[in-house]
């Protein structure tokens, strides 16, 4: 078990009819003038864009809108953004939506804090020296973004895509948790972020480093989404499920299940993100179409905890060989990944790479050579490459 610092300073206002008090938590964080920032029409649809509207004009806050947001976000629209709150005199940032209008609105919020190229922060060329305020209201279980200390962009300028250095200057000042909010989401987006809660979780859970009462936390809540994932499939608008559900993902990411890690594996991650940069593929869908094929790969380099996850996760029985446990608990992840249509082979991405497009994403994913990724086995490019073939076979 190594040291850690556990620091969470969102405050969750969790339940039903919640974003009423979206006005009254910006003037408590001190906002005076609010962009709005959303994604495409479905706020709007919905009425919880003119809910928010009408409760900042009550509480007589000004606000400007900016929407547009998409899957995967782009720099050009946090630069649009900075300019927009600059002529404003924006001071609140407030994120109506998923992940993606949240690490947009934390971006927008990193521009605004410090004069210098926002995309510094993504490529690791200077920390992050702060932001301005952001608050959400939560429409998408799954990023963990509301909590987290991180950010993900894509740039347009060859299509990367990164994750800015972790601060906790990333960390929303609210999260306002609606789980009705959710009860209108596609299918395929409910499943995509079920499969980002587990891989949050999975991440920190394949570690070299653990302590007992963490492991047990993230095996609790990866039973406990598998299960609701069902339910909510078959049911959308189950309120609890979908409460269960959207609370994991706040928990997945916020810092709780890594204490006592050294972090996190994140190899994963890093191969979804390479494949949903170039082909602007759902986050959680990009990283289930490789994840079996980077645990093949890697589960021998700690076979007591790929064993740990087939019989406390999978409910695999220890049965033949410790390998053979492993590798059954591994195929169950995947059968899990098909029961909720969700794809566990980059073909069934509805990609099949060719031979150039595997080494164009192995040298982004090792940063041209100079990066290994992962913990429970040091990945290069070579392996990266070896990992991405296994992924692009058809199941």
């Amino acid at each position: 078990m190594l040291n850690f610092e556990l620091y969470t300073p969102t405050k969750v206002i969790f339940g039903k009819d919640t974003e009423t008090q979206v006005a009254e938590q910006i003037i408590a964080f001190g906002g005076t003038k609010v962009l709005v920032h959303y994604g495409g029409d479905s706020v709007r649809k919905s009425g919880l864009l003119d809910r928010v509207c009408d409760s900042l004009k009550e509480a007589n806050l000004p606000y400007v809108l900016l929407g547009g947001v998409v899957p995967n976000p782009r720099l050009s629209m946090v630069l649009r953004g900075v300019e927009l709150c600059k002529q404003e005199g924006v001071d609140f940032i407030l994120a109506v939506g998923g992940g993606s209008v949240i690490d947009s609105a934390k971006g927008i919020g990193f521009g605004l804090y410090d004069e210098g190229d926002v995309w510094d922060y993504f490529d690791r060329v200077r920390e992050i020296p702060g932001s301005i305020p952001v608050g959400c209201i939560l429409t998408i279980a799954g990023a963990g973004s509301e909590m987290s200390n991180s950010c993900v962009l894509t740039n347009e300028d060859g299509w990367i895509k990164r994750g800015c250095t972790r601060s906790d200057c990333a960390r929303p000042c609210f999260a306002i948790l609606n789980p009705e909010l959710t009860y209108t989401l596609p299918a395929y987006q409910t499943a995509s972020g079920i499969v980002d809660i587990l891989m949050h979780t999975m991440e920190r859970y394949f570690s070299n480093e653990t302590m007992e009462i963490t492991a047990r936390l993230s095996e609790s809540l990866l039973k406990t989404v598998m299960n609701n994932a069902y339910v909510v499939m078959n049911n959308p608008r189950d309120y609890n499920a979908r409460a269960e559900i959207m609370w994991a993902g706040s928990l997945s990411h916020n810092g709780l299940l890594g204490c006592g890690t050294e972090g996190g594996d994140w190899a994963p991650h890093q191969f979804g993100h390479e494949l949903s940069g170039k082909f602007d593929a759902a986050h959680g869908a990009s990283i289930s179409a490789v994840w079996g094929s980077w645990a093949r790969y890697v589960y021998q380099s700690n076979l007591p905890r790929f064993v740990s996850f087939a019989t406390n996760v999978m409910d695999i029985p220890i049965e033949g060989t410790l390998d053979e446990v492993a590798l059954a608990g591994i195929k169950a992840m995947e059968n899990f990944f098909a029961g909720i249509d969700m794809p566990y082979t980059i073909p069934q991405l509805g990609v099949t790479l060719t031979s150039e497009q595997i080494e164009e994403m192995a040298e982004k994913c090792s940063f041209f050579r100079t990066r290994t990724i992962g913990v429970i086995r040091e990945l290069d490019r070579g392996d990266i490459l070896a990992v991405y073939t296994m992924a692009n076979k058809d199941a």
